[in-house]
């Protein structure tokens, strides 16, 4: 994100809308949206690749709709395009279900609602296209229980059906199980938090990369103060305060030189550790890391990033955090990388998964990452503290979380 003030794509309230092809899902995001973002046609299949349209739907807040391929494609193609509907799935906090009302509610709408009921994501049907005539009541009232959710008719011609269908959104989404803050536990306010920002060939060239950004925003929205310096003022702007910050947080590659400067007394994490735990599973990331003096060579590890960007001459993920699990294992291993969207359901081929903070997807498809990795019997740690470990500081960076702390001090958690 270029501007702090939008609200990054991880952080906003999720709406996909999924039905078969020609269901006139792509039409109904553009009514829902008042804006022609998808395209449409009487050619069922049209759709080939999710869109994403980002809006403000009060009392919920900032909100993106993900206009999907329909589930029922067909061909080799039709396979993949099924397979990047799923991947918005996983990450979506509501589902719309949109079915043509020409052939109703049949076992296909069904079956895929029993599977949003089973992975617990809310959700309410639509039944579109009514401009050609709506069921009449008794008909109607038998797909509304048939169906055991909330049901809307609209048509995107007549633009009916529209508001009704937002109002059911607000009233049956879970919308205030918001996530839990960045920092908004470990200070109080008028407190100060230190973070520590290096500026190098990786960051973005004019502005804070996002992990810093939501950071700041927490900060101040909790009242507190935020100070900014780099790794190599870090010392200094310690010095400059009357009173020692409430935390200091860096960016884990200056890990080292950061704790060197930083006195045992101030707590110390880094951004990665911070979005782990808010969106993952801390406890589940130390059992990671212990995997991970067990490799053996051989051993298969997944790196897996939840963004894609041009990877430097020397970058974490395919470099260094090789080179680094190589040095703890005495020998080869083999790695694998994937990124952004992409994420295999079955990882079971890999002894250890290092995910990356995960700032650019939100906290549902974090938790479906992890949950998939316990499922299938995989460990699973983060960047940073994999970083925190190879440094020898793992215990002082988990010392503000005490659980996770207690389980790395644990020797019965494999």
């Amino acid at each position: 994100m270029d501007n702090m003030n939008v609200t990054p794509m991880a952080n906003r309230y999720t709406i996909g809308l999924f039905g078969r092809r020609n269901a006139g899902k792509s039409s109904l995001i553009n009514a829902l949206t008042g804006q022609d973002i998808a395209v449409t046609s009487g050619v069922a299949g049209t759709t080939t690749d999710p869109v994403y349209k980002t809006m403000e739907l009060l009392p919920i807040g900032p909100i993106v709709f993900i206009d999907t391929a329909g589930l029922d494609d067909v061909g080799d193609l039709g396979k993949l395009r099924i397979e990047k509907t799923y991947e918005v799935l996983r990450k979506c906090n509501f589902a719309v279900v949109v079915a043509d009302v020409k052939y109703g509610i049949t076992p296909f709408e069904m079956d895929f609602i029993a599977e949003l009921k089973q992975r617990k994501i809310p959700c309410i049907c639509v039944l579109n296209k009514c401009d050609i005539g709506i069921p009449d009541s008794i008909d109607l009232e038998k797909m509304k229980e048939s169906v055991k959710i909330p049901m809307v008719c609209a048509s995107t011609l007549n633009k009916t059906g529209i508001d009704d269908i937002k109002k059911h959104i607000i009233a049956n989404g879970d919308y205030e199980d918001v996530e839990p803050a960045l920092v908004g536990d470990l200070i109080r306010p008028g407190e100060i938090a230190v973070l520590v920002t290096p500026i190098d060939k990786a960051a973005p060239k004019g502005r804070l990369i996002l992990p810093q950004q939501q950071t700041i925003r927490d900060i101040i929205e909790c009242d507190a103060v935020a100070m900014i310096t780099k790794e190599h003022e870090l010392k200094f702007t310690l010095e400059q305060l009357k009173t020692p910050p409430a935390i200091v947080i860096t960016d884990s590659q200056a890990f080292l030189k950061v704790s060197a400067d930083v006195p045992p007394n101030i707590p110390l994490t880094s951004f990665s550790i911070l979005f782990a735990r808010q969106k993952a599973d801390l406890v589940e990331m130390v059992r990671g890391i212990k995997r991970i003096e067990q490799l053996k060579p051989g051993d298969k590890v997944l790196i897996a990033e939840g963004c894609t960007h041009h990877r430097q001459s020397d970058d974490i993920g395919k470099v260094k955090i090789p080179r680094w699990i190589r040095q703890i294992a005495g020998g080869e291993i083999e790695f694998e990388w994937s990124s952004g969207a992409c994420y295999a359901r079955d990882v079971s081929e890999y002894a250890v998964i290092v995910h990356c903070g995960g700032c650019m997807i939100n906290r549902r498809e974090m938790q479906y990452r992890v949950e998939k990795a316990r499922e299938q019997g995989v460990y699973i740690t983060n960047y940073g503290m994999l970083i925190a470990y190879v440094m020898g500081i793992l215990p002082r960076a988990l010392k503000p979380f005490p659980a996770a702390s207690l389980a790395l001090e644990k020797n019965d958690l494999l």
